[in-house]
């Protein structure tokens, strides 16, 4: 990853505006042009640990968990978790 730029200093002003209605005050990381690069999180492996994270997801609530409890246990919003069990869900009809 390169160095860490301030964006007032790299980048026009109506640029600097309107990324600031989407990220305000947070880094935020620019990918290279190059199109052979990693996908997200697969050199650090957030990739794979997500996946084994939406998997328990997947099982708990398959066994019985509410989604108020995966809630609670991954500290993630409803929207989320059922977003993750619709993913999963339809991960698995299309793989059988």
């Amino acid at each position: 990853m390169g160095h860490y730029k301030n964006g007032r200093d790299v980048l026009p002003p109506s640029l600097l505006q309107e990324l600031q209605k989407y990220i305000d005050g947070e880094l935020i990381y620019i990918p290279k042009k190059n199109d052979r690069r990693a996908k997200w999180g697969e050199l650090s492996g957030t990739r794979k640990l997500i996946a084994r994270r939406n998997e328990e997801i997947w099982r708990s609530y398959r066994s019985g968990c509410s989604i108020a409890e995966l809630e609670r246990r991954y500290h993630l919003s409803e929207d989320s978790i059922r977003k993750i069990i619709s993913k999963t869900r339809n991960a698995r009809v299309s793989e059988s």
